[in-house]
């Protein structure tokens, strides 16, 4: 018996005794989550480790283990009822939460099931846009086993995607996706190509990912039954051909799956070279070109403009047989440093890239004063600035009659989020404008309260000092709490450190990743738990 096949058997043996013997008796508040997490994240690893060396048959075999599992199922259903951040949305099945009973029988109907109802669905705007997009509507169920069959499948796939993936995986942020483009710009400026996926989600060929899966006949059965399920717009059922439906849990896995090897195909086309100068002892450097990857987001970067135009083209190219083509409004081609076609620098994930000239100065290093540097700035986009200053404007104006301390509530889970989102990033004057911006609105907001009084006598009832001598945008509730307005200011700029290459949370360098759990919120809570008891242990 190989040692696979041995590790195989003795993880049912772990797994049995608690699906058997426990589960029928124990009640949702007694499990054990600690061993639960414990046992499917060893489980997950193993998977990861066997996709690393291409061994294929185990990876299935612990894939059928891990959804077979009742701990696993155990996780997928707190995750959705408990810890998914849309656990309040109401469903199709007109369910939003489940008592712990209720929990406890869902884990007992949880396994792979090809038969489901076609997807309702609803539209929502886009953000300053006509265009909606499409939300389907999914059942508790569903949900929960999307989230188990995920389980499965991201750690096989988590061993095979591209470093200059940032989008929906555990471990990575847009944060990681900015200080990759700041260091591949840092040194010298760059042509880029700001590129858009057109409907990504709703147009990627069904066959081509399947193929690209390769998975056993059970998960494939499950995720074509999903991919084919159709929607319900208006009462009209509409086949889904092509797409991965959006609201789905599994859609970013999948949709990640498709678009992995893109970045290995513009290395295939421009690979880096190392060429000897003629007449000289020296050697010169061609790179292959920058791609960097969050979702259907991407950009491409490199110093020569054919290169970039090129680069295009090949992109097109291979989009073209995953079903996908690039979006032409949102797709254009910029410098980083100086302008062309009217543009200079880029936004990216809410974040606007820029470099400006700088003069050097005279130095045993750079005699000639006149050459130009540059600087790079990665600074809040224009767009979002817009967006996040009139959402606060909109919670002012929606509590004209509300009390003090109840408008603060409100308006400081918006500002935090935004400004921590920025922490990392210049910001200098931009969060004071900000302030400063609110301060005046909240100044019209407390004079229409009091219409027959002065400034004076508004500021002394509506402001405070604080111990730092600032004033402060304050109330006291009756029940003695002070509720202070924060400021965008009060926020410390921190500095990110990029994730290193193709490091994953279940490559089992607990060390590295116990640093770095409190700079990733999205990283699933089960491994957080668990590596923070693995370092502890260590």
């Amino acid at each position: 018996m190989s040692k696979a096949e041995h590790s195989f058997r003795m993880e049912w043996q772990n797994d049995i005794p608690v699906f058997k013997g426990i589960e029928p008796n124990i009640k949702w508040q007694e499990i054990s989550w600690k061993k639960l997490e414990r046992r499917v994240f060893k489980l997950q690893k193993r998977i990861y480790t066997a996709s690393q060396r291409g061994d294929l048959k185990t990876v299935h075999k612990l894939q059928k283990l891990l959804i077979k599992s009742w701990s696993a199922k155990c996780i997928a259903v707190k995750t959705v009822t408990q810890e998914n951040q849309g656990k309040n949305t109401t469903g199709v099945d007109r369910l939003k939460s489940l008592r712990p009973e209720k929990r406890l029988t869902l884990v007992k109907k949880l396994r792979p099931n090809t038969k489901f109802h076609p997807t309702p669905q609803t539209w929502t705007p886009k953000p300053e846009k006509e265009q909606k997009h499409s939300l389907g509507v999914r059942t508790i169920y569903d949900t929960a086993l999307q989230t188990l069959l995920k389980m499965a499948l991201e750690p096989e796939w988590e061993a095979k995607f591209e470093p200059n993936s940032y989008g929906f995986r555990p471990g990575r942020s847009s944060h990681d996706a900015i200080e990759a483009i700041y260091n591949a710009i840092v040194q010298n400026p760059k042509y880029v190509l700001d590129a858009d996926i057109a409907n990504c989600f709703h147009r990627i060929n069904h066959e081509y990912i399947l193929k690209k899966l390769n998975t056993f006949p059970t998960m494939r059965k499950q995720v074509k039954a999903w991919l084919k399920l159709g929607v319900v717009d208006d009462r009209q059922l509409f086949p889904t051909e092509k797409s991965t439906p959006q609201r789905k849990t599994i859609s970013p896995l999948l949709s990640n799956i498709a678009l992995h090897g893109l970045e290995h195909r513009i290395n295939q086309v421009f690979p880096a070279k190392t060429l000897k100068q003629p007449k000289t002892t020296r050697t010169a450097n061609i790179f292959s070109p920058n791609l960097i990857r969050y979702a259907d987001y991407f950009v491409v970067m490199h110093k020569d403009l054919d290169i970039v135009l090129k680069c295009q083209e090949v992109i097109s190219e291979w989009l073209s047989e995953v079903g996908l083509k690039l979006q032409p409004q949102k797709t254009k081609i910029t410098h980083t440093l100086h302008q062309y076609e009217g543009n200079v620098g880029f936004d990216f994930l809410g974040f606007n890239i820029r470099q400006f000239p700088v003069r050097r100065r005279k130095s045993n290093h750079h005699p000639h004063s006149n050459q130009l540097a540059h600087k790079t700035l990665i600074t809040p986009s224009s767009e979002s600035l817009k967006n996040h200053t009139k959402k606060l404007g909109q919670i002012i104006d929606q509590h004209k009659a509300a009390t003090q301390s109840a408008l603060i509530g409100k308006l400081n889970p918006v500002i935090q989020v935004w400004a921590g989102y920025y922490s990392t990033v210049v910001r200098d004057g931009i969060f004071g404008k900000i302030d400063t911006h609110v301060h005046s609105q909240l100044r019209a907001w407390a004079q229409r309260r009091h219409a027959n009084k002065g400034k004076g006598w508004t500021t002394r009832k509506y402001w405070s000092v604080d111990q730092a001598e600032v004033w402060r945008f304050s109330a006291q509730h009756p029940n003695g709490k002070i509720y202070q307005l924060i400021k965008h200011q009060d926020v410390n700029l921190i500095r990110h450190i990029k994730v290193q290459g193709t490091k994953s949370p279940y490559d089992g360098d607990w060390t590295y990743w116990a640093s770095r759990i409190g700079k990733y919120p999205q990283l699933p809570n089960s491994i957080k738990r668990e590596i923070s008891s693995l370092w502890i242990v260590i």
